[in-house]
């Protein structure tokens, strides 16, 4: 599987470039997975809900099944968070994935940048992002995009993957 990044500080637009990014090139006909890294604790599942109760009982798996999508939900209780190249070993493979977060992976990304909250860029220090998508001018050693240009900055994507 091919993996791209999407990185960036808090608030610089990456969470809304990938939702763009997976709709555009999953229109263009190829499979797109994603996967998105939290610095915090998080939960899918609400109090009270059968799976919940399963899980708070004790239960190291979780797998949550419908006719519309699957779930599984798995407590680490202590254990080492998995590192990236384990947690996409486990996705069903397709065309792309694309990989919010993780900055210190080595994987190709595409940093997001709005000069409003006032953060530095990552892109002169880190040789992994290949190019940023901005809300301002840049004048960088690697390929600046507006922000917006989703159909560029996939085309970018596509290229730097081999797709």
């Amino acid at each position: 599987m091919r993996i791209y990044g999407v990185t960036g500080w808090k608030n610089a637009g990456k969470t809304g470039l990938m939702e763009r990014l997976v709709a555009e090139i999953s229109g263009r006909g190829f499979t797109v997975s994603t996967v998105k890294h939290a610095h915090h604790s998080f939960d899918v599942d609400h109090k009270g809900r059968d799976s919940y109760r399963h899980r708070a009982a004790g239960a190291h798996e979780v797998l949550l099944a419908s006719h519309h999508r699957v779930a599984l939900m798995q407590e680490l209780r202590g254990a080492p968070e998995p590192p990236l190249s384990e947690l996409l070993g486990r996705l069903t493979p397709v065309d792309l994935v694309l990989v919010e977060g993780y900055k210190r992976e080595r994987h190709p990304k595409v940093e997001a940048f709005r000069a409003e909250p006032g953060n530095e860029l990552i892109a002169p220090r880190d040789d992994t992002i290949r190019a940023v998508a901005s809300d301002t001018p840049l004048q960088l050693d690697r390929p600046v995009f507006d922000l917006d240009d989703t159909r560029r900055i996939a085309d970018f994507i596509l290229a730097e993957v081999g797709l």
